[in-house]
C-alpha cells in the first residue's frame, strides 16, 4: 500500500497526573494513518493505546493533557484546537466508535433521535430529512427490521444490534477517519464476525481510513493492514500485519502472540475414568418479565431447557455459547444463586436444587463461583482478608484461622500474603481475579464454576489466569465448570464441551471432538466465526 498519510502524528507526548505509575501516558509516539487502509493499535490494558485517539478527538480524561508533539489532519495540529473548533470537527471529519454502547447511547433517547442528532449538532438537513437519512444508515449497517429499531430504545437491542447503531452514528456525516476503540471485546464470537466484517465492508465503501484499537490479535489477523504494538506508552514494533503476525521482531509482541489461546486441543480427556462428582438432569428456568394490569403479554424466556450434563473429578467442563445462550444461567442455578423451575442437581448425595436453609448453606461449600468482573464482585469497603475470610468465618471458623487461611490462598494464587490489608481497588484486574479465585478456594470446594472469568482480562493476564486455574485443578483434584464465549479459551482449558443455543445445549463432547469434527451446524458457525481462525488453521497446516 503507497503511502498516503490522512492523519499524522508526530513525537506525541502525553502527561499523567502526578503519582501516577509512570509520568507520560504515550511518550515519543509517531505514526502516520493512511488514506483507505485499516491500522491496528495493540496493546494491554495501560499501555496507552486509546489515549492518541482520545488526544485527537479532544477527549482526555482531567489531569491528562498532551504536552509535546503534534497531530497533523488536512494541515492543521488538531492539538491546538479550541473545543468549539473540536465540535465541529468531531463526527462531519473524525467519528468515533466506542468499546460499550450502552454507556455511549443515552438511554432516555429512541435511535431515530440519536442519530437525528449528529446532523442537528451541525445544524445539517431538515427534521424530516434527518428521520429518512436515519433510516437509510440503520439499513447500511445491516439492522433487522430497522423501522422498529429507529422507534426502540437502546435497551431494547442486542449488543450487536447496539454497535451497529454506533457505527450507523459514527458513518452519519461521512468522516474521512474512523477511530473504533475496541468495538468488539464485549461481543460474541458470531457478533463480533459480523461487526468486523460490517466495518471492513463500509472502509472500502466510502474509503474511509480506521484506526482500530483492540489487545485482541486474533482481530488484528481477521481485519489490519498495518499493526503498531504499544508498551508503556511506547510503540515497540510497526510493520504491516503480516510482518508483525509472522515474524515479530520485539520480545512483548512474541509475549502477546504467545499468549494467545491456541485452537489446538488434546485428545485425551481428563477424568474420563472417574465417577462423576456433579450430575444435573432435566435442568430448566423460564424467565417471566412485564405482564400486569396494562400489559397482558407477559415476556417469556426459556433460559435453560432440559439441560442434562455430568462433571466428574478434576475434569473441566466447558459451557459455550452466544449471550442468550442460558450458560450463565445454568451456572446460577447450580449455585442456586437463581432458583430452577425443574431439575436435578446431585452433588454430594444432596439434590441442590431441592435444599433449603441450613442444609443449602452447607451444601454450598462444596460448589462456589468465580464471577466475569472481580471489581463489582468484591466488596469495595471490605480489605481483602475480610472478603477470603468471612465465608470461613460465616460456617464456624475462627477469625484467626480464617485469615490464615485467607493469607496461605492469597500465596496459591500468587499473590503476597500482604495484599490481606489492602482494598480491592488497589489492585489490577488480573490481581482481582486471583483474589476472587482465592475467595472461591477458601471453603474447599469440590466444584468450581468460572462465568466469564477471564473475558474482561488482557490476553497475557487472561493466559496467567488459565494457567493458575490448571495449576490449582491439578493440585486440589478440583473439578472445574468453565463458562465462556471465547472459544479459544475453551479449546485451551477444557477437556469436554457442552454447546448451548436458546436454552439447550445442542452439542457435548471431548473439546477435541468438538472443535475438529463439530456435528451440530451451530457449533460450526461458532468455530468459523473465531477471528484469526485461518491464521491458526495455516500455522497448524505449516507445522
Amino acid at each position: 500500500m503507497m503511502s498516503n498519510p490522512v492523519l499524522s502524528i508526530r513525537k506525541l507526548r502525553i502527561a499523567l497526573p502526578e503519582g501516577a505509575d509512570r509520568e507520560f501516558a504515550v511518550d515519543d509516539v509517531s505514526y502516520d494513518l493512511n488514506k483507505g487502509e485499516i491500522l491496528c493499535i495493540v496493546g494491554e490494558s495501560g499501555s496507552g493505546k486509546s489515549m492518541s485517539a482520545n488526544a485527537m478527538m479532544g477527549l482526555l480524561p482531567d489531569l491528562v493533557r498532551p504536552v509535546g508533539g503534534e497531530i497533523m489532519f488536512d494541515g492543521i495540529d488538531l492539538l491546538t484546537l479550541s473545543e468549539h473548533q473540536l465540535m465541529d470537527l468531531r463526527g462531519r471529519r473524525i467519528a468515533m466508535i466506542f468499546q460499550e454502547p450502552m454507556s455511549a447511547l443515552n438511554p432516555l433517547m429512541r435511535i431515530e433521535d440519536q442519530i437525528a442528532e449528529v446532523f442537528e449538532a451541525h445544524s445539517l438537513l431538515s427534521p424530516k430529512e434527518r428521520s429518512a437519512r436515519a433510516l437509510e444508515l440503520l439499513k447500511e449497517v445491516g439492522i433487522p427490521d430497522p423501522e422498529k429499531a429507529m422507534r426502540a430504545y437502546p435497551f431494547q437491542l442486542s449488543g450487536g444490534q447496539r454497535q451497529r447503531v454506533m457505527i450507523a452514528m459514527a458513518l452519519a456525516l461521512e468522516p474521512e477517519i474512523l477511530i473504533a476503540d475496541e468495538p468488539t471485546t464485549a461481543l460474541d464470537v458470531t457478533t463480533q464476525a459480523q461487526i468486523l466484517e460490517l466495518i471492513r465492508v463500509l472502509q472500502k465503501k466510502h474509503g474511509m481510513a480506521v484506526m482500530f484499537i483492540t489487545h485482541d490479535f486474533g482481530v488484528v489477523a481477521e481485519i489490519a493492514d498495518r499493526v503498531a504494538v504499544m508498551q508503556y506508552g511506547r510503540i515497540v514494533e510497526a510493520g504491516t500485519a503480516d510482518e508483525v503476525l509472522d515474524n515479530p521482531s520485539h520480545d512483548y509482541t512474541k509475549k502477546l502472540i504467545a499468549a494467545i489461546p491456541t485452537l489446538a486441543t488434546d485428545q485425551a480427556v481428563a477424568g474420563i475414568d472417574k465417577a462423576p462428582v456433579l450430575e444435573v438432569e432435566v435442568l430448566c428456568k423460564t424467565y417471566v418479565t412485564g405482564g400486569g394490569f396494562f400489559n397482558r403479554n407477559p415476556r417469556v424466556v426459556k433460559a435453560v431447557q432440559h439441560v442434562s450434563f455430568t462433571l466428574a473429578e478434576g475434569e473441566t467442563l466447558g459451557i459455550v455459547g452466544e449471550s442468550g445462550s442460558g450458560k450463565s444461567s445454568v451456572g446460577r442455578c447450580l449455585v442456586r444463586l437463581m432458583e430452577p423451575d425443574e431439575g436435578m442437581v446431585r452433588l454430594g448425595g444432596h439434590d441442590m436444587a431441592k435444599l433449603k436453609g441450613e442444609a443449602l448453606r452447607e451444601a454450598r461449600k462444596s460448589i462456589q463461583m468465580i464471577f466475569q468482573d472481580p471489581y463489582a464482585s468484591l466488596n469495595p469497603r471490605s480489605k481483602i482478608g475480610r472478603i477470603i475470610a468471612e465465608g470461613p468465618m460465616a460456617h464456624g471458623v475462627s477469625k484467626g484461622e480464617a485469615y490464615a487461611n485467607a493469607e496461605r490462598l492469597l500465596e496459591l494464587v500468587g499473590l503476597d500474603a500482604s495484599a490481606i490489608d489492602r482494598y480491592p481497588h488497589e489492585f489490577s484486574g488480573g490481581q482481582r481475579q486471583r483474589i476472587g479465585i482465592a475467595r472461591a478456594l477458601a471453603l474447599e470446594p469440590r466444584v468450581i464454576i468460572a462465568d466469564e472469568a477471564v473475558s474482561a482480562l488482557d490476553v497475557s493476564i487472561q493466559a496467567q489466569v488459565l494457567d493458575l486455574l490448571a495449576e490449582l485443578k491439578e493440585r486440589l483434584n478440583l473439578a472445574l465448570i468453565f463458562i465462556t464465549h471465547d472459544l479459544r479459551v475453551a479449546a485451551q482449558i477444557c477437556d469436554r464441551i457442552a454447546v448451548m443455543q436458546k436454552g439447550e445445549v445442542v452439542e457435548l463432547g471431548p473439546a477435541y471432538d468438538i472443535f475438529n469434527n463439530p456435528k451440530s451446524a451451530y457449533t460450526r458457525s461458532l468455530i468459523e466465526a473465531i477471528p484469526g481462525r485461518e491464521k491458526d488453521l495455516a500455522a497448524v497446516t505449516v507445522g
